[in-house]
């Protein structure tokens, strides 16, 4: 980035220098040569670079040489010293004044950053700074609550406006200074009024409070959940755990002579796995069956609630194979004991 070079009189504070700085190129833009020509009452020779160097400083030197950058709308006094009026015209006429923002060329620089400086004008400044202490702060200071640094905050803020508005300078393109007028005078042309206004509004802070302090909520330890008094929240409900009803062991297996037969295959699928520990005897039943369950009796897959074909009896596979087959040594060969008993 190139190195900004102002001379001393555009720091803050400085009095006006009584010669502007103008740095020229070699070689010199005809826009400036028609300016410097429509702009002078006596036509002077501007045939060399020299020559359009000492017309522009001698023309920016002069004590009228004051540009108009912006103007500004701002209210003459606080808000709650304002005039009411019906009519909108003569409430604004009333409450509200044009201030100038004023300024000087302070330097002009066409070889290394092509740009032109001003400076605010000490008129202009005085007016700013007055309406910054009278009307700005008192507003700020009626719009905030009080704490205890409040008149320090401000009588900081508006120190800080009035180092803000010394040290400004506006920067712009060379191109600025073909709205050059007579004796130096001059306003800026393409928009670049707005963005004036819009840096010298931006030198006007708010007055910012400090933030409210934190304070620490003491919290309630939470209750266990044995506590009787968050007995409700703590307490989850419970679902019903449905047992299955008890099954009386003379309804497990039906030893009624009225059961009828089916193949040995279909008895053999179900019984080949049940082995002499798990299933006891019945006592004799009543010559009608119920439905097959072993729900209560073995840990396995789901119930089967699905009715089963009834077994056989050993006195009908007696003719066809004998007692003792295809049962997995279930114990059907002593079924004359039983059969002594009924």
């Amino acid at each position: 980035m190139p190195v900004q070079l102002l001379p001393a009189s555009a720091a803050a504070f400085a009095p006006r220098a009584s010669s502007v700085n103008v740095v020229l190129g070699s070689k010199v833009e005809p826009w400036l040569t028609q300016t410097l020509k429509r702009i002078n009452r006596v036509k002077r020779p501007l045939n060399s670079v020299p020559q359009h160097q000492r017309c522009l400083t001698e023309t920016l030197s002069s004590p009228n040489a004051i540009w108009t950058l912006s103007s500004l709308m701002l209210p003459k006094a606080p808000e709650a010293k304002l005039k009411k009026d019906s009519n909108p015209l003569v409430e604004a006429i009333s409450n509200f004044q044009l201030i100038h923002l004023e300024a000087y060329i302070v330097h002009v620089d066409m070889v290394l950053r092509n740009e032109v400086a001003y400076k605010l004008t000490p008129d202009t400044i005085d007016a700013l700074i007055e309406y910054h202490k009278e009307i700005h702060c008192v507003n700020s200071k009626a719009n905030t609550y009080d704490w205890s640094e409040k008149e320090t905050q401000c009588k900081k803020l508006h120190d800080d406006f009035i180092q803000a508005i010394n040290k400004f300078v506006f920067r712009t393109h060379v191109s600025a200074l073909e709205g050059l007028e007579e004796e130096g005078a001059g306003e800026l042309l393409n928009g670049k009024s707005d963005e004036v206004k819009t840096n010298v509004l931006g030198l006007i802070k708010p007055l910012l409070p400090p933030p409210p302090r934190v304070v620490d909520v003491v919290r309630q330890p939470p209750l266990l959940p044995s506590s009787p008094a968050n007995a409700s929240m703590w307490s989850q409900p419970t679902t019903p755990v449905s047992l299955p009803a008890p099954v009386e062991s003379w309804r497990v297996l039906p030893s009624s002579p009225s059961v009828t037969a089916t193949s040995v295959d279909s008895g053999s699928s179900i019984w080949a796995s049940i082995g002499m520990g798990e299933v006891q005897l019945p006592s004799p039943t009543p010559s009608f069956s119920q439905p097959y369950s072993t729900a209560g009796y073995f840990y396995s897959s789901p119930v089967v609630t699905a009715p089963i074909p009834s077994l056989p009896l050993p006195s009908m596979l007696a003719p066809q194979c004998g007692v003792s087959v295809g049962y997995g040594g279930f114990g059907w060969d002593r079924y004359q004991e039983y059969t002594t008993t009924m």
